[in-house]
Parts: C-alpha cells; structure tokens; sequence
C-alpha cells in the first residue's frame, strides 16, 4: 500500500508517523508542502506539529498550501486521508471535514495518554478494533476542543460518523474523561463517504510497548486490509 506524508514548516510528528507506516510496511513518500503534483497513493497523511508556527489559527496557512489542492482533489476522488492533531485541524481549514478545533477549555497545552473509545469500527480505518473497544493513546494540543453546529452534530450521529470518544478506563463517556472540552467528547470524526479521518490523539505513537503501547497499531492494519 503506497502512502504520502505531507510535510510543513513545524510538522514536528510527520516522522513518527513515518516510523509507523514504515513498520507496517507501507511504501511510504514523504511530501514537501512547495510540491504541486502527489505521487500516487492510497493513503495520505497530514501529520501533527504546528505547521506554520500556528500563526493566524492552527492549520490556518497550511490549508492554503500549494500541495494542498492536489490532497483535495485525490480526496474527493475516494483517497484515503488521515489526519492527526494538526492534520485534523488542516482538514477543517480546508473544508475537507466539516467543524473547527477551539482553544482547549483549560487555556492550556495538554500532553498526556488518555483513554478514547472506538465508535465505529465498520470503516477502513477501523476494522481491526471491535466496536466500543477502549484505546490508550496520547495527546499534545492546545487546540483540541472540537465544535460544529447541531446540523452537522446530528449528522455525525444519525450517520455513525463519530469515529472516537475520549472515556474513562471503563468506556464511560462523561465530562471527567474529557480532557479538552470537544463537544460529546469527540476525538474524530469522518466525512460523509468515511474516508477522511480527523483525530487529534496520536496513534502513531502507540506502535511498540518499548516506548508506549501498541493501541495505535489497529488503525495502520485496517487501512492495510
């Protein structure tokens, strides 16, 4: 499976998302932002980081990027895209998914492992996880406090296309698993044809017990499946 890591001015987590898609084996390119035509790929990924330096807003510039409109057009074309933290926020920048990232309802960066719930496992994201499964995986944001308005939030709803919850150990999902105020604890979410994923926890960094866990290995299977 051929992949492209789109790289901006302060990605500082497109390599270790390399690292993860090099394990499991993907044919992975790593794509500077200046570059106007993308390899061709199943899957693309926009990283985390603080591309641009979060000057304006997170994302703000990169949405605007030269290589994006070619992640545009391969995306309505049926593409894969994967984007996380920062690439969740470069995604609502472009209208790719629709809603925006706020400041986190602390004011404050967070940087911890929290637990998030899998809502939907029947996408090619998700299959390798079963339904209501509880995943460990890290966060480090400032801006993660997800928001839409209640047309769209009924769609993510009626459409099963919430893709994470951020709960408690046990699954629970209330407002003391919410670490950084996103309405109904939503940690991503996919578009309308489910495959674009936005999420702002990091699964690539959950790929060896050596140095975390392996929660995040599920995501790269599925997508190899």
């Amino acid at each position: 499976m051929k992949s492209s890591v789109i790289v901006f001015p302060g990605s500082n987590c497109d390599r270790d998302i390399a690292v993860a898609l090099n394990k499991m084996e993907f044919k992975n390119q790593m794509i500077w932002h200046k570059e106007t035509t993308l390899p061709k790929s199943d899957l693309i990924v926009i990283p985390g980081g603080f591309s641009y330096g979060d000057y304006l807003r997170s994302g703000a510039i990169a949405g605007k990027s030269a290589i994006i409109n070619e992640v545009i057009k391969s995306a309505n074309a049926g593409c894969l895209v994967l984007g996380i933290c920062n690439g969740f926020q470069i995604l609502t920048e472009t209208g790719l998914l629709k809603g925006t990232l706020l400041r986190n309802k602390n004011l404050k960066f967070i940087n911890k492992d929290v637990n998030i719930k899998v809502i939907n496992n029947k996408t090619k994201f998700s299959s390798n996880y079963k339904k209501n499964q509880v995943l460990k995986i890290n966060i480090a944001h400032n801006e993660g406090n997800y928001f839409t308005n209640s047309d769209h939030l009924k769609d993510l709803k009626n459409n099963n296309l919430i893709a994470f919850q951020y709960c408690d150990e046990s699954g629970n999902v209330n407002e003391q698993s919410n670490p950084n105020g996103a309405l109904e604890n939503i940690a991503g979410i996919y578009n309308s044809n489910k495959n674009i994923l936005g999420m702002m926890p990091h699964p690539e960094r959950m790929i060896d017990n050596y140095v975390s866990n392996t929660d995040g290995i599920n995501l790269f299977s599925s997508l190899l499946n």
